[in-house]
């Protein structure tokens, strides 16, 4: 296998791919290029240089409740799943990236009644909480975590500075 890639395959090599499904016909949901839009900014911000590949999918709780169950064995609702497509470890060069040289991140599910559920709870919009919970799930793609205390802080930090960034740009 190669270990680099000439101008010519370079250019064949998309930028970045942020595959997006709204599989929910609630109303009110924000369109693919939206979301696409939130998960490339956060990626720029965590300085993930393309080529790379994400996927979100936005759908109903059913499916995101019966994905807590089969991968996490957590049998109660949630509101963002990521699955992750690159082993989470401290020495990421001992990870062979496929020969096209693309970064495959993961995938990112989000139940879009459970957001606006909370988005209601809290007081803010639909839109404030779908960018929360899509920055919640694209840093655990890159590796973040809240699982033991310590990373707590960490993970809600940049969460909160992130969100805090993408006010006016992504919601109000």
């Amino acid at each position: 296998m190669p270990c680099c890639y000439d101008a010519k395959q370079m250019d064949r090599l998309s930028p970045d791919d942020v595959y997006v499904e709204v599989d929910t016909a609630l109303g009110g949901e924000p369109d693919a290029s939206w979301f696409g839009s939130v998960v490339r900014d956060i990626l720029k911000a965590e300085d993930v240089k393309p080529p790379y590949e994400v996927s979100l999918v936005l759908t109903d709780q059913e499916t995101v409740h019966r994905m807590n169950v089969e991968y996490r064995n957590v049998d109660s609702p949630t509101d963002v799943i990521a699955f992750y497509a690159e082993p989470q470890s401290e020495n990421e060069e001992d990870f062979v990236l496929p020969g096209d040289g693309v970064r495959r991140l993961g995938d990112v599910v989000i139940s879009y009644p459970q957001a606006l559920e909370q988005a209601a709870e809290a007081g803010h919009s639909v839109e404030r909480e779908l960018t929360l919970l899509t920055i919640h799930g694209v840093l655990h793609l890159l590796g973040y975590d809240h699982e033991k205390p310590e990373d707590v802080p960490i993970m809600r930090g940049r969460e909160a500075t992130l969100l805090e960034e993408y006010r006016g740009k992504h919601y109000t």
